[in-house]
Protein backbone atom coordinates (compact mmCIF):
# COMPACT_ATOMS: atom_id res chain seq x y z
CA UNK A 1 0.00 0.00 0.00
CA UNK A 2 1.25 3.26 -0.44
CA UNK A 3 1.86 5.73 2.14
CA UNK A 4 -0.80 8.10 1.51
CA UNK A 5 -2.88 5.68 2.40
CA UNK A 6 -2.34 6.19 5.78
CA UNK A 7 -4.17 8.98 5.83
CA UNK A 8 -6.88 8.21 3.31
CA UNK A 9 -8.59 5.31 5.66
CA UNK A 10 -10.73 2.51 3.63
CA UNK A 11 -13.72 3.46 5.69
CA UNK A 12 -17.35 4.68 4.79
CA UNK A 13 -17.81 8.27 4.48
CA UNK A 14 -20.35 8.44 7.20
CA UNK A 15 -17.42 6.85 9.62
CA UNK A 16 -15.17 9.68 8.45
CA UNK A 17 -17.71 11.92 9.67
CA UNK A 18 -18.84 10.39 12.75
CA UNK A 19 -15.14 9.79 13.94
CA UNK A 20 -14.71 14.11 13.33
CA UNK A 21 -17.61 14.76 15.08
CA UNK A 22 -16.47 12.80 18.05
CA UNK A 23 -13.16 14.59 18.48
CA UNK A 24 -15.72 17.85 18.11
CA UNK A 25 -17.55 17.04 21.12
CA UNK A 26 -14.88 15.52 22.63
CA UNK A 27 -12.86 18.61 22.94
CA UNK A 28 -15.62 20.99 22.83
CA UNK A 29 -17.08 19.74 26.05
CA UNK A 30 -13.29 19.37 27.20
CA UNK A 31 -13.01 23.34 26.67
CA UNK A 32 -16.40 24.42 28.62
CA UNK A 33 -14.77 22.25 31.72
CA UNK A 34 -11.69 24.36 30.96
CA UNK A 35 -13.26 27.71 31.33
CA UNK A 36 -15.41 26.40 34.34
CA UNK A 37 -13.52 24.35 36.22
CA UNK A 38 -10.60 24.89 38.51
CA UNK A 39 -7.39 25.98 36.53
CA UNK A 40 -4.44 23.09 36.94
CA UNK A 41 -1.69 26.02 36.48
CA UNK A 42 -1.72 29.87 35.32
CA UNK A 43 1.20 31.29 34.04
CA UNK A 44 2.60 34.48 35.97
CA UNK A 45 1.66 37.81 34.65
CA UNK A 46 4.51 39.08 31.73
CA UNK A 47 6.13 35.46 31.51
CA UNK A 48 5.57 33.47 28.25
CA UNK A 49 3.88 29.68 29.02
CA UNK A 50 7.16 27.67 29.73
CA UNK A 51 5.92 24.45 28.20
CA UNK A 52 2.91 23.95 25.21
CA UNK A 53 -0.82 24.60 26.35
CA UNK A 54 -1.78 21.76 23.78
CA UNK A 55 0.06 19.22 25.00
CA UNK A 56 -1.00 20.29 28.95
CA UNK A 57 -4.46 20.55 27.29
CA UNK A 58 -4.58 17.19 25.86
CA UNK A 59 -3.15 15.69 28.47
CA UNK A 60 -5.52 16.31 30.96
CA UNK A 61 -8.88 16.68 29.45
CA UNK A 62 -8.26 13.51 26.94
CA UNK A 63 -5.76 11.49 28.02
CA UNK A 64 -5.97 11.15 31.50
CA UNK A 65 -10.07 9.95 31.46
CA UNK A 66 -8.42 6.82 29.71
CA UNK A 67 -4.76 6.68 30.91
CA UNK A 68 -5.51 3.23 32.78
CA UNK A 69 -5.10 1.65 29.03
CA UNK A 70 -1.39 2.70 28.97
CA UNK A 71 -1.04 2.48 32.89
CA UNK A 72 -1.79 -0.61 34.25
CA UNK A 73 1.02 -2.62 36.79
CA UNK A 74 2.39 -5.82 35.25
CA UNK A 75 3.40 -8.71 38.30
CA UNK A 76 5.36 -11.08 35.84
CA UNK A 77 7.99 -11.61 33.06
CA UNK A 78 6.21 -10.50 29.66
CA UNK A 79 6.03 -13.87 28.32
CA UNK A 80 3.73 -15.60 26.46
CA UNK A 81 0.89 -15.24 29.38
CA UNK A 82 1.39 -12.03 32.08
CA UNK A 83 -0.37 -11.67 34.99
CA UNK A 84 -2.03 -7.75 35.14
CA UNK A 85 -3.33 -5.95 38.03
CA UNK A 86 -6.04 -3.91 38.18
CA UNK A 87 -6.62 -0.47 39.59
CA UNK A 88 -9.45 2.13 40.23
CA UNK A 89 -9.77 5.49 40.30
CA UNK A 90 -12.25 8.23 41.51
CA UNK A 91 -11.19 11.03 39.93
CA UNK A 92 -11.14 10.45 35.89
CA UNK A 93 -7.56 9.63 36.17
CA UNK A 94 -5.80 11.93 38.16
CA UNK A 95 -4.96 8.92 41.13
CA UNK A 96 -4.87 5.04 40.99
CA UNK A 97 -5.49 2.99 43.69
CA UNK A 98 -4.54 -0.44 43.70
CA UNK A 99 -7.14 -3.36 44.33
CA UNK A 100 -6.90 -7.26 44.78
CA UNK A 101 -7.55 -8.69 41.76
CA UNK A 102 -4.89 -9.77 39.43
CA UNK A 103 -5.62 -10.86 35.72
CA UNK A 104 -3.72 -13.84 34.42
CA UNK A 105 -4.11 -12.55 30.74
CA UNK A 106 -2.72 -13.74 27.15
CA UNK A 107 -0.07 -11.67 26.29
CA UNK A 108 -0.62 -9.73 22.66
CA UNK A 109 1.26 -6.55 23.61
CA UNK A 110 4.91 -7.54 24.09
CA UNK A 111 7.97 -7.71 21.84
CA UNK A 112 8.19 -11.26 23.00
CA UNK A 113 8.66 -12.56 19.11
CA UNK A 114 10.90 -15.27 19.69
CA UNK A 115 9.55 -16.78 23.33
CA UNK A 116 12.95 -16.20 24.71
CA UNK A 117 11.42 -13.88 27.91
CA UNK A 118 11.09 -16.73 30.18
CA UNK A 119 11.90 -17.58 34.12
CA UNK A 120 13.33 -21.10 33.24
CA UNK A 121 15.55 -22.81 30.21
CA UNK A 122 19.33 -22.42 29.12
CA UNK A 123 19.03 -18.49 28.70
CA UNK A 124 18.66 -17.63 32.43
CA UNK A 125 20.84 -19.60 33.67
CA UNK A 126 23.70 -18.57 31.43
CA UNK A 127 22.09 -15.28 32.58
CA UNK A 128 22.69 -15.89 36.45
CA UNK A 129 26.09 -17.01 35.73
CA UNK A 130 27.32 -14.52 33.94
CA UNK A 131 25.83 -12.10 36.66
CA UNK A 132 27.84 -14.05 39.44
CA UNK A 133 30.67 -13.63 37.52
CA UNK A 134 30.89 -9.81 36.47
CA UNK A 135 28.31 -8.61 38.68
CA UNK A 136 24.96 -6.36 37.90
CA UNK A 137 26.57 -3.42 36.46
CA UNK A 138 30.01 -1.76 35.21
CA UNK A 139 28.99 1.33 36.74
CA UNK A 140 31.13 3.30 33.84
CA UNK A 141 30.52 4.10 30.22
CA UNK A 142 32.33 2.06 27.28
CA UNK A 143 34.72 4.04 26.50
CA UNK A 144 36.27 4.39 30.39
CA UNK A 145 35.74 1.36 32.22
CA UNK A 146 32.63 -0.09 31.08
CA UNK A 147 33.84 -2.53 28.67
CA UNK A 148 33.99 -6.60 29.96
CA UNK A 149 34.82 -9.59 28.04
CA UNK A 150 31.00 -9.87 27.42
CA UNK A 151 30.50 -6.80 25.74
CA UNK A 152 32.68 -7.71 22.69
CA UNK A 153 31.35 -11.06 22.46
CA UNK A 154 28.39 -9.81 22.03
CA UNK A 155 29.38 -7.47 19.33
CA UNK A 156 31.54 -10.32 17.17
CA UNK A 157 28.73 -12.22 17.47
CA UNK A 158 26.04 -9.76 16.17
CA UNK A 159 28.63 -9.11 13.74
CA UNK A 160 29.03 -12.72 12.49
CA UNK A 161 25.10 -13.00 12.50
CA UNK A 162 24.79 -10.22 10.14
CA UNK A 163 27.62 -10.91 7.99
CA UNK A 164 29.29 -7.78 8.91
CA UNK A 165 33.00 -6.93 9.70
CA UNK A 166 32.12 -4.98 13.19
CA UNK A 167 29.59 -3.71 15.67
CA UNK A 168 29.32 -1.84 18.14
CA UNK A 169 26.25 -1.70 21.31
CA UNK A 170 24.97 0.25 23.10
CA UNK A 171 22.89 0.20 26.39
CA UNK A 172 19.49 1.28 24.87
CA UNK A 173 18.10 1.30 21.67
CA UNK A 174 16.59 4.48 21.74
CA UNK A 175 19.90 6.38 22.42
CA UNK A 176 21.25 3.57 19.18
CA UNK A 177 19.40 6.01 16.86
CA UNK A 178 19.04 9.48 18.66
CA UNK A 179 22.98 9.48 19.78
CA UNK A 180 24.89 8.18 16.71
CA UNK A 181 23.00 9.60 13.53
CA UNK A 182 24.66 12.74 14.48
CA UNK A 183 27.89 11.51 14.35
CA UNK A 184 27.48 10.73 10.51
CA UNK A 185 25.50 13.61 9.15
CA UNK A 186 26.04 17.52 9.98
CA UNK A 187 25.73 20.69 8.33
CA UNK A 188 25.81 20.34 4.30
CA UNK A 189 24.40 16.88 4.36
CA UNK A 190 21.28 15.26 3.61
CA UNK A 191 18.95 12.82 5.02
CA UNK A 192 15.76 11.83 3.55
CA UNK A 193 13.88 10.05 6.21
CA UNK A 194 10.24 7.83 5.37
CA UNK A 195 7.22 9.83 7.12
CA UNK A 196 6.52 7.19 9.88
CA UNK A 197 10.11 6.78 10.74
CA UNK A 198 10.25 5.93 14.97
CA UNK A 199 10.68 8.95 17.23
CA UNK A 200 14.45 7.93 17.61
CA UNK A 201 15.11 8.47 13.94
CA UNK A 202 13.22 11.70 14.11
CA UNK A 203 15.12 13.30 17.10
CA UNK A 204 18.77 11.93 15.68
CA UNK A 205 18.14 13.41 12.60
CA UNK A 206 17.22 16.80 14.15
CA UNK A 207 20.09 16.95 16.57
CA UNK A 208 22.61 16.42 13.64
CA UNK A 209 21.87 19.92 11.86
CA UNK A 210 21.41 18.55 8.30
CA UNK A 211 19.28 19.04 6.57
CA UNK A 212 15.74 16.89 6.39
CA UNK A 213 13.12 15.85 3.37
CA UNK A 214 10.75 13.36 4.37
CA UNK A 215 8.86 10.92 2.15
CA UNK A 216 5.34 9.82 2.00
CA UNK A 217 5.87 6.34 3.54
CA UNK A 218 7.68 3.31 1.71
CA UNK A 219 6.35 5.08 -1.68
CA UNK A 220 9.75 4.38 -3.52
CA UNK A 221 8.95 5.88 -6.33
CA UNK A 222 8.61 9.51 -4.62
CA UNK A 223 11.80 8.62 -2.82
CA UNK A 224 13.55 8.50 -6.00
CA UNK A 225 11.93 12.16 -7.34
CA UNK A 226 13.17 13.56 -3.78
CA UNK A 227 16.42 12.39 -3.83
CA UNK A 228 16.57 12.86 -8.05
CA UNK A 229 15.59 16.63 -7.39
CA UNK A 230 17.68 17.06 -4.31
CA UNK A 231 20.61 16.15 -5.93
CA UNK A 232 19.84 18.36 -8.78
CA UNK A 233 19.12 21.57 -6.75
CA UNK A 234 21.43 21.10 -4.23
CA UNK A 235 21.83 22.84 -1.09
CA UNK A 236 19.28 25.76 -0.54
CA UNK A 237 20.45 29.34 -1.22
CA UNK A 238 24.56 28.07 -2.73
CA UNK A 239 23.21 25.38 -5.11
CA UNK A 240 26.13 23.21 -3.78
CA UNK A 241 26.29 19.38 -4.11
CA UNK A 242 25.41 17.91 -1.06
CA UNK A 243 28.26 16.51 1.17
CA UNK A 244 26.61 13.40 1.14
CA UNK A 245 22.81 12.00 1.43
CA UNK A 246 21.97 9.56 4.16
CA UNK A 247 18.36 7.66 3.76
CA UNK A 248 16.89 5.86 6.96
CA UNK A 249 14.08 3.89 6.63
CA UNK A 250 12.88 0.82 8.89
CA UNK A 251 12.83 -2.78 8.49
CA UNK A 252 9.33 -3.37 10.01
CA UNK A 253 7.07 -0.13 11.03
CA UNK A 254 6.10 -0.47 14.38
CA UNK A 255 2.90 1.07 13.94
CA UNK A 256 2.06 -0.07 10.66
CA UNK A 257 3.15 -3.63 10.73
CA UNK A 258 4.65 -3.20 6.93
CA UNK A 259 8.23 -4.27 6.00
CA UNK A 260 10.41 -1.78 4.26
CA UNK A 261 10.93 -2.22 0.33
CA UNK A 262 14.38 -2.71 0.50
CA UNK A 263 14.91 -4.20 -2.84
CA UNK A 264 13.86 -0.88 -4.15
CA UNK A 265 15.55 1.42 -2.15
CA UNK A 266 19.05 -0.47 -2.29
CA UNK A 267 18.53 -0.04 -6.15
CA UNK A 268 17.74 3.52 -5.70
CA UNK A 269 20.46 3.71 -2.84
CA UNK A 270 22.85 2.60 -5.21
CA UNK A 271 21.46 4.17 -8.14
CA UNK A 272 22.50 7.88 -7.24
CA UNK A 273 25.46 6.59 -4.81
CA UNK A 274 23.59 7.33 -1.74
CA UNK A 275 24.07 5.57 2.18
CA UNK A 276 21.22 4.01 3.51
CA UNK A 277 20.69 3.57 7.47
CA UNK A 278 18.30 0.14 7.87
CA UNK A 279 16.53 0.43 11.66
CA UNK A 280 15.74 -3.51 11.89
CA UNK A 281 14.68 -2.77 15.37
CA UNK A 282 11.51 -5.32 14.95
CA UNK A 283 12.63 -6.70 11.89
CA UNK A 284 15.94 -8.75 13.45
CA UNK A 285 15.41 -12.16 14.86
CA UNK A 286 11.87 -11.84 13.66
CA UNK A 287 11.62 -12.53 9.91
CA UNK A 288 13.98 -14.01 7.09
CA UNK A 289 14.15 -17.75 6.82
CA UNK A 290 16.97 -17.72 9.48
CA UNK A 291 15.74 -14.97 11.52
CA UNK A 292 18.27 -12.56 9.93
CA UNK A 293 15.68 -9.71 9.71
CA UNK A 294 14.18 -7.72 6.63
CA UNK A 295 17.77 -8.15 4.52
CA UNK A 296 16.91 -11.88 4.39
CA UNK A 297 13.22 -11.04 3.91
CA UNK A 298 13.78 -9.21 0.96
CA UNK A 299 16.63 -10.80 -0.81
CA UNK A 300 19.13 -8.11 0.14
CA UNK A 301 23.24 -8.57 0.99
CA UNK A 302 23.99 -6.92 4.21
CA UNK A 303 27.06 -5.18 2.54
CA UNK A 304 24.51 -3.42 0.41
CA UNK A 305 23.05 -1.41 3.51
CA UNK A 306 26.28 0.98 4.95
CA UNK A 307 24.21 1.07 8.66
CA UNK A 308 22.60 -0.94 9.63
CA UNK A 309 21.31 -0.57 13.47
CA UNK A 310 18.79 -3.09 15.18
CA UNK A 311 17.84 -3.52 18.97
CA UNK A 312 18.07 -6.50 21.35
CA UNK A 313 15.01 -5.49 23.19
CA UNK A 314 12.53 -8.00 21.05
CA UNK A 315 13.33 -10.89 19.33
CA UNK A 316 16.73 -11.46 21.96
CA UNK A 317 14.45 -10.66 25.29
CA UNK A 318 17.20 -8.37 26.73
CA UNK A 319 18.21 -4.46 26.36
CA UNK A 320 20.15 -2.08 24.49
CA UNK A 321 20.74 -1.56 20.55
CA UNK A 322 24.02 -2.04 18.12
CA UNK A 323 25.11 -0.84 15.03
CA UNK A 324 26.76 -3.21 12.84
CA UNK A 325 28.87 -1.78 9.36
CA UNK A 326 32.65 -1.54 8.08
CA UNK A 327 35.44 -1.72 10.74
CA UNK A 328 36.07 2.28 9.81
CA UNK A 329 32.77 3.39 10.52
CA UNK A 330 32.49 1.30 14.10
CA UNK A 331 35.38 2.56 15.03
CA UNK A 332 34.37 5.92 14.46
CA UNK A 333 31.49 5.33 16.29
CA UNK A 334 33.00 4.20 19.40
CA UNK A 335 35.07 7.55 19.79
CA UNK A 336 32.24 9.55 18.73
CA UNK A 337 29.18 8.59 19.98
CA UNK A 338 27.56 10.36 23.08
CA UNK A 339 26.06 6.91 23.78
CA UNK A 340 29.04 5.43 24.42
CA UNK A 341 30.81 8.44 25.94
CA UNK A 342 28.55 9.47 28.60
CA UNK A 343 25.96 6.37 29.23
CA UNK A 344 26.20 3.97 30.87
CA UNK A 345 27.35 0.50 29.77
CA UNK A 346 24.92 -2.45 29.01
CA UNK A 347 24.76 -4.77 32.14
CA UNK A 348 27.50 -7.78 31.66
CA UNK A 349 23.73 -9.97 32.62
CA UNK A 350 21.93 -8.47 29.48
CA UNK A 351 25.13 -9.07 27.06
CA UNK A 352 25.03 -12.70 28.15
CA UNK A 353 21.55 -12.78 27.15
CA UNK A 354 22.12 -11.57 23.91
CA UNK A 355 24.80 -13.89 23.51
CA UNK A 356 22.65 -17.23 24.69
CA UNK A 357 19.63 -16.17 22.81
CA UNK A 358 21.45 -15.04 19.07
CA UNK A 359 23.51 -18.96 19.35
CA UNK A 360 20.34 -20.31 19.95
CA UNK A 361 18.98 -19.01 16.78
CA UNK A 362 22.26 -19.57 14.89
CA UNK A 363 21.72 -23.25 16.41
CA UNK A 364 25.23 -23.36 17.63
CA UNK A 365 23.53 -24.84 20.81
CA UNK A 366 23.19 -27.97 18.85
CA UNK A 367 19.71 -28.21 18.57
CA UNK A 368 16.84 -26.66 15.53
CA UNK A 369 15.03 -24.57 19.22
CA UNK A 370 16.25 -21.56 17.12
CA UNK A 371 14.79 -22.38 13.71
CA UNK A 372 11.72 -23.72 15.51
CA UNK A 373 10.74 -20.06 17.17
CA UNK A 374 11.34 -18.72 13.77
CA UNK A 375 9.26 -20.98 12.05
CA UNK A 376 6.69 -20.61 15.04
CA UNK A 377 6.74 -16.90 14.81
CA UNK A 378 5.92 -16.84 11.23
CA UNK A 379 2.89 -19.15 11.24
CA UNK A 380 1.35 -17.65 14.11
CA UNK A 381 1.82 -13.95 12.66
CA UNK A 382 -0.24 -15.31 9.39
CA UNK A 383 -2.55 -17.33 11.28
CA UNK A 384 -3.60 -14.60 13.28
CA UNK A 385 -3.59 -11.55 10.48
CA UNK A 386 -5.81 -13.90 8.57
CA UNK A 387 -8.28 -14.80 11.34
CA UNK A 388 -8.72 -10.97 12.03
CA UNK A 389 -9.52 -10.64 8.41
CA UNK A 390 -11.70 -13.16 7.59
CA UNK A 391 -13.65 -12.50 10.84
CA UNK A 392 -14.45 -8.99 9.57
CA UNK A 393 -11.73 -6.44 10.63
CA UNK A 394 -9.66 -4.07 8.71
CA UNK A 395 -6.12 -4.83 9.29
CA UNK A 396 -2.75 -3.29 8.14
CA UNK A 397 0.73 -4.83 8.12
CA UNK A 398 2.44 -7.19 5.28
CA UNK A 399 2.36 -10.98 5.62
CA UNK A 400 4.90 -12.27 7.85
CA UNK A 401 5.21 -9.67 10.25
CA UNK A 402 4.75 -10.23 13.80
CA UNK A 403 3.24 -6.31 14.01
CA UNK A 404 -0.47 -6.30 13.23
CA UNK A 405 -2.26 -3.46 13.85
CA UNK A 406 -6.84 -3.48 13.91
CA UNK A 407 -8.12 -0.38 13.05
CA UNK A 408 -9.95 1.16 15.75
CA UNK A 409 -10.88 4.76 14.39
CA UNK A 410 -13.16 6.03 17.03
CA UNK A 411 -11.61 7.69 19.81
CA UNK A 412 -14.74 6.56 22.04
CA UNK A 413 -14.05 3.23 20.77
CA UNK A 414 -9.51 2.88 21.84
CA UNK A 415 -10.26 2.85 25.44
CA UNK A 416 -13.62 0.29 25.14
CA UNK A 417 -11.41 -2.33 23.14
CA UNK A 418 -8.84 -1.86 25.22
CA UNK A 419 -11.15 -2.51 28.85
CA UNK A 420 -13.20 -4.86 26.67
CA UNK A 421 -10.25 -7.13 26.15
CA UNK A 422 -8.80 -6.87 29.86
CA UNK A 423 -12.01 -8.13 30.50
CA UNK A 424 -11.96 -11.23 28.94
CA UNK A 425 -8.06 -11.75 30.00
CA UNK A 426 -6.49 -10.33 26.70
CA UNK A 427 -3.60 -7.51 27.37
CA UNK A 428 -3.02 -6.01 24.24
CA UNK A 429 -2.31 -2.27 22.94
CA UNK A 430 -4.24 0.84 21.68
CA UNK A 431 -2.72 3.80 20.17
CA UNK A 432 -4.56 6.71 19.25
CA UNK A 433 -3.89 10.92 18.41
CA UNK A 434 -0.85 11.57 18.62
CA UNK A 435 0.75 8.91 18.33
CA UNK A 436 -1.08 8.01 15.26
CA UNK A 437 -2.94 10.37 12.68
CA UNK A 438 -6.64 11.70 14.19
CA UNK A 439 -8.60 9.01 12.23
CA UNK A 440 -6.19 6.56 12.47
CA UNK A 441 -6.48 4.75 16.05
CA UNK A 442 -5.91 1.45 16.46
CA UNK A 443 -5.37 -1.68 18.41
CA UNK A 444 -1.84 -3.26 17.97
CA UNK A 445 -1.32 -7.33 18.24
CA UNK A 446 2.63 -8.85 18.81
CA UNK A 447 2.59 -11.74 17.94
CA UNK A 448 5.19 -14.58 19.56
CA UNK A 449 6.27 -17.80 18.90
CA UNK A 450 5.96 -18.95 22.83
CA UNK A 451 1.65 -18.54 21.37
CA UNK A 452 0.28 -21.48 20.44
CA UNK A 453 -2.45 -22.01 17.78
CA UNK A 454 -4.88 -23.03 20.55
CA UNK A 455 -4.19 -19.03 22.19
CA UNK A 456 -4.28 -17.61 19.36
CA UNK A 457 -7.48 -19.03 17.96
CA UNK A 458 -9.39 -18.57 21.52
CA UNK A 459 -8.02 -14.63 21.22
CA UNK A 460 -9.79 -14.43 18.08
CA UNK A 461 -13.19 -15.69 19.11
CA UNK A 462 -12.97 -13.42 22.29
CA UNK A 463 -11.64 -10.63 19.88
CA UNK A 464 -14.63 -11.61 17.59
CA UNK A 465 -16.97 -10.93 19.91
CA UNK A 466 -15.91 -7.30 21.35
CA UNK A 467 -15.99 -6.61 17.64
CA UNK A 468 -19.38 -7.15 17.80
CA UNK A 469 -19.98 -5.57 20.85
CA UNK A 470 -18.50 -2.06 19.93
CA UNK A 471 -19.03 -2.53 16.50
CA UNK A 472 -16.10 -2.51 14.85
CA UNK A 473 -15.96 -4.54 12.09
CA UNK A 474 -16.14 -1.83 9.31
CA UNK A 475 -16.04 -4.73 6.30
CA UNK A 476 -12.92 -5.95 4.93
CA UNK A 477 -13.26 -6.19 0.98
CA UNK A 478 -10.11 -3.77 0.63
CA UNK A 479 -8.13 -5.44 2.85
CA UNK A 480 -8.99 -8.87 1.97
CA UNK A 481 -7.80 -7.53 -1.92
CA UNK A 482 -4.60 -5.75 -0.76
CA UNK A 483 -3.88 -9.14 1.52
CA UNK A 484 -4.31 -10.95 -1.64
CA UNK A 485 -2.27 -8.14 -3.54
CA UNK A 486 0.38 -8.41 -1.50
CA UNK A 487 1.07 -12.26 -1.43
CA UNK A 488 0.77 -12.29 -5.41
CA UNK A 489 3.75 -9.78 -5.07
CA UNK A 490 5.37 -11.92 -2.46
CA UNK A 491 5.28 -15.04 -4.81
CA UNK A 492 5.93 -12.73 -8.09
CA UNK A 493 9.24 -11.60 -6.40
CA UNK A 494 10.25 -15.09 -5.30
Amino acid sequence: MAGSSREDPDLPWYHIIMVYFSYLVLLSASYIQEWFGKKSFTTQKGYAPLFRDWDSFWTRHCYRRISDCWNRPVDSIPGPRIDVKERETSDFGETWKDTETVRHCLNLGSYNYLGFSDSAGTCLESVQQALREYGVSTASTRADLGTTSLHRQAELKTAKFLNKEDCIIFGMGYATNAATIPCLANKGCLIISDSLNHASLVNGCRSSGAKIKVFEHNDVEELEKVVRNSIITGQPRTHRPWKKILIIVEGIYSMEGEIAKLREIVAIKKKYNCYLWVDEAHSIGAIGRTGRGVTEHCGVDTGDVDVLMGTYTKSFASVGGYITGPKELINHLRQSSFATLYSTSMSPGCCQQILTSMGIIMGEDGTDQGKQKIISLRENSNFFRRGLIDRGFQVYGDKDSPVIPLMLYYPSKIAAFSRECLKRNIACVVVGFPATPLLMSRARFCISAGHTKGDLEWALNEIDEVGKLLLLKYGNDKSQKDEDEKVKNVEDTQ
